[in-house]
């Protein structure tokens, strides 16, 4: 029991860096926020992201909107509405795309 919890409560760092990746957008606390959490969305789950998706799919696919229609993002200071989350994620996206070779033959090198 307690070696399951202690593996519950070890935060593993993702293998991404979106989240201290430049941008010219100035970024508050939530900006911040939602980097990370893109940071550990998986990447096979990133993947599947439409933009073609409407609002509704998006909340659904993510999962994690509350029934106001928000982000339900801790530690923040505003809400995150669907529309900023689909810019940001986008964003993520192009990041991924740009970083993954760097990305996944370093974390293949160490096995």
């Amino acid at each position: 029991m307690a070696d399951s919890l202690k593996r519950s409560l070890d935060m593993e760092q993702p293998i991404w860096n979106f989240e201290q990746e430049p941008t010219d957008e100035a970024l508050d606390e939530t900006g911040v926020n939602l980097r990370a959490y893109f940071d550990r969305m998986p990447d096979e789950k990133m993947q599947q992201y439409s933009s073609a998706w409407s609002d509704e799919q998006v909340v659904s696919w993510d999962g994690s909107f509350r029934d106001d229609g928000n982000l339900l993002l801790p530690c923040s200071e505003r809400d995150v509405e669907v529309s900023e989350y689909r810019k940001v994620l986008e964003d993520c996206i192009e990041y991924r795309r740009r970083v993954r070779p760097q990305i996944l033959s370093r974390t293949e090198a160490r096995g």
